[in-house]
């Protein structure tokens, strides 16, 4: 964690407030001006993308030229060491996606309030010719005194600039959820595109639901493109005109809906004033009209009736004399087809009616058509509703009369779509696994030992840029770090030969003592830290005694009583003796740094370079070490009864040198003796 640090000498970051694909926020101080402000970090891994680096800058770029009380306000944007940020304007308060999944349906009045302010800030935006793009309730926030802001125009382009893409790992243009129809298909966008992604906020304010699910991000999409325009059912209690305005908003033709987000706005305040009166008629046949918001007077002029009567007698007249010669063609033809035929449908004459062949299986479609003495040829295609090897569509249609022999059309579904594979290499596997569910895809992951960074993806299956059916699955293939170490038995060996043997296995050897050790020569190692055959990480330390040899050994010692007493004062007063110390821990908080145990017991008699066994009470959980240097950390951990098992550094967080995090996190809890990894802010 970055935080609690400062940016710039001048932004101080206090508390995560939120975060997304490219970047993380935090609530922090302006310390020059005295204000609370917000901050957007792009993440580390992102920092380095140049790519990543130029769309968190046209973010910056896009909301600096705005200002208006409906819009999150831009201060400041800038880098350091690395650090991309932007700081922004601090709302106290809410998204309306907390207050949604919080209270459900919003009362309509508080409905209207909120999509008028956010039609508000979109038509300041929309008039210097920005377009937001990712109109969702998690990019509108309500401060405490209900002033809606728009924020989050990371994907935000120039009218002139459209594109829908997906690029890398976090940067899915636009939540599908909220897409309109010409997003969804690439097409070029405008303030109505803004506007769709209204309406469905505004369907979900009133009902508390969306009006497009799937079980895919691509099926909720072409649901946007080729479902029915949802209609408010009436018994929900949604006024008529809230009900016309949401209806005319998801039209799936752009002209169909508002022309402005002000139109939008003057709308819902009418909607306010008369709720009963529904004043759009909406279709995707023709443009949406206004009809008249109350319906005709009777004309002042009483002759104005008797005009208008014989021209309607006139017409009644001329559709009652065509009604019936209608009706006379069509049983003429009806008669005549029975004659020629001698039934409706089935095989006539040597022809054939052709059966519904959609969603029959290739066999069942095949046996059908041999039987019906036709031919047929089948055609592959993929299709994200009707399963493989199932008939999507034929030709000629169902229901044609064709000759025998005839040739019949049958497109068959080859599965879901091909859908290239992002290349999601070196991102951390919860990102990468996030990016591709998102994308349709089941994920699961593999982990294996590796020299890359622990939980960085190091491969993928299938490959980078290859094709995979769409809700197929993805192998990621996750480092779990350096594979351990099992700890080496040195005691006996000379120190010269068990620093070659450390050497080769990739760790360390400190000799923290040297003592005159009845019967061990001297040269040689007498005792170790820990237990051989443990598992440790590579590049851990091992600590070890090593013998000056018999010597004047002295008088046997007396053990000291040491139970109760701190550890650190037990091992300094078994060094002032010549005793040695090895540790074993026992979790008991309440306890937690003193001896439980010891071996010898107190009062007992025994030579000089002896090793005492302490048992001493840990808390059983990971201490906490942010800000600590290495050294000091590493007291921490073997006081608390663990080892540093690697060290992993970062040039984003915290101050020079100095431990960022563990894994696993402080308060974690750990069996004594585990390894933990320390985070530092530094270069290896």
């Amino acid at each position: 964690m970055i935080e609690p640090s400062t940016i710039a000498g001048r932004y101080r970051l206090e508390e995560r407030i939120g975060e997304g694909g490219m970047a993380v926020v935090y609530s922090g101080t302006d310390t020059l001006l005295r204000r609370r402000v917000a901050i957007k970090v792009l993440r580390e891994q992102y920092a380095s993308d140049q790519e990543f680096v130029r769309r968190f800058y046209q973010e910056a770029e896009s909301v600096g030229r705005l200002s208006h009380p409906n819009v999150v306000n831009t201060h400041d944007v800038g880098h350091e060491d690395g650090i991309y940020y932007i700081v922004m304007e601090f709302v106290d308060g809410c998204s309306l996606a907390d207050i949604i999944n919080t209270e459900g349906p919003l009362p309509e009045p508080v409905a209207i309030d909120y999509a008028a302010q956010v039609c508000q800030g979109l038509a300041y935006a929309h008039r210097q010719g920005l377009l937001h793009r990712d109109i969702k309730p998690a990019n509108i926030l309500v401060g405490k005194d209900d002033v809606v802001k728009l924020s989050d125009f990371g994907i935000a382009r120039a009218f002139s600039e459209q594109t829908m893409a997906t690029t890398r790992p976090g940067l899915v243009m636009g939540s599908v959820y909220y897409l309109s129809p010409e997003q969804a298909q690439s097409r070029e966008l405008t303030p109505a595109s803004d506007l769709y992604s209204v309406g469905i906020v505004l369907y979900q304010m009133l009902l508390g639901e969306l009006p497009y699910t799937a079980d895919s991000p691509v099926a909720v999409a072409i649901k946007h493109i080729g479902d029915p325009v949802p209609v408010i059912p009436p018994e929900r209690g949604v006024s008529p005109a809230l009900a016309a305005i949401v209806n005319k908003l998801l039209q799936k033709e752009a002209g169909h809906r508002f022309p402005s987000a002000s139109d939008l706005a003057s709308a819902l305040r009418e909607a306010r004033e008369r709720p009963n009166v529904a004043a759009f008629a909406t279709s995707d046949d023709a443009p949406a009209t206004l009809r008249s918001p109350l319906p005709p007077r009777r004309s002042p002029l009483p002759d104005r009736r008797n005009i208008d009567v014989p021209r309607r007698n006139a017409v009644s007249r001329s559709s009652a004399a065509t009604i019936p010669l209608f009706i006379v063609l069509a049983v003429v033809a009806a008669i005549a087809g029975f004659a020629i035929f001698g039934e409706f449908g089935g095989s006539v004459g040597g022809r054939v009616t052709l059966a519904d062949f959609r969603n029959m299986s290739v066999a069942q479609a095949q046996a059908t058509i041999v039987a019906d003495g036709l031919q047929v040829r089948f055609l592959q295609s993929p299709s994200n509703h009707v399963p493989a090897d199932r008939v999507i569509r034929q030709n000629p249609p169902p229901g044609s009369l064709v000759q025998k022999n005839s040739l019949v059309e049958l497109i068959v579904s080859n599965g879901l779509p091909l859908v290239g594979l992002p290349d999601v290499r070196g991102f951390l596997a919860g990102d990468a696994q996030r990016s591709l569910t998102e994308q349709g895809f089941h994920v699961r992951i593999d982990r294996r030992f590796d020299a890359a960074a622990k939980e960085s993806v190091i491969a993928q299956q299938p490959a980078p840029g290859s094709k995979a059916r769409a809700h197929s699955l993805v192998v990621l293939i996750v480092s779990n770090g350096p594979k351990p170490i099992d700890v080496p038995n040195l005691v006996g060996l000379d120190l010269s030969a068990a620093q070659q043997l450390v050497a080769r296995l990739g760790l360390s050897l400190d000799v923290i003592q040297q003592s005159p050790i009845p019967g061990v020569a001297a040269g040689t190692i007498a005792s170790q830290d820990l237990v051989p055959g443990q598992s440790i990480a590579q590049r851990a330390t091992l600590h070890v005694v090593v013998s000056t040899g018999a010597g004047n050994v002295g008088p046997p010692v007396v053990v000291p009583n040491l139970v109760g007493i701190g550890a650190d004062a037990a091992r300094t007063q078994l060094a002032g003796l010549g005793l040695l110390v090895t540790l074993s821990y026992s979790v008991d908080p309440s306890a937690s740094g003193t001896v439980l145990a010891q071996q010898p017991a107190a009062s007992s008699s025994t030579s000089p370079g002896s090793s005492i066994a302490l048992t001493v009470a840990v808390p059983g959980e990971v201490p906490d070490t942010e800000g600590m240097t290495v050294e000091q950390a590493r007291k921490t951990l073997e006081d608390a009864g663990y080892h540093i098992g690697s060290i992993r550094y970062t040039t984003t967080e915290g101050a020079d040198g100095n431990v960022v995090h563990t894994e696993p996190l402080v308060g974690t809890t750990l069996s004594p003796g585990a390894d933990v990894t320390l985070v530092v802010n530094g270069k290896s």
